[in-house]
């Protein structure tokens, strides 16, 4: 059965840090361009980040303008995991987190996108 499952997420006080994890069953990610998305109530799913297939070449990474410098996405290919670092967390940073996949390379649209983890949840408050 092919699945991801997200985990990690919690609540923090803004400035603090989270490291999601998306683990992946039933198919190696390493093949898939792995992407982090967050919903926000009442907003559209909006894409944070990716990490593009690692088995032809070195993965190529990429992520929201608005997150460079305080998001990391990396991947453990011998955990089939990827995960994403959140540093300096902000309000404006709750949401659902989502991890998605689909071959090979990244792609901007979340329709693209095969598989889908149940998401997670990140409150960021004082």
């Amino acid at each position: 059965q092919v699945q991801l499952v997200e985990s990690g997420g919690g609540s923090v006080q803004p400035g603090g840090s989270l490291r999601l994890s998306c683990a992946a069953s039933g198919f190696g990610l390493d093949s898939y361009a792995v992407a982090w998305f967050r919903q926000a109530p009442g907003k559209e799913r909006e894409g944070v980040s990716c990490i593009s297939s690692s088995a032809s070449s070195a993965s190529m990474t990429y992520y929201a303008d608005s997150l460079k410098g305080r998001f990391t996405i990396s991947r453990d290919s011998a955990k089939n995991t990827v995960y994403l670092q959140m540093n300096n967390l902000r309000p404006s940073d709750t949401a659902v987190y989502y991890c998605a996949a689909k071959y090979d390379l990244c792609h901007s649209s979340r329709d693209a996108y095969d598989h889908w983890g149940q998401g997670t949840q990140v409150t960021v408050s004082s």
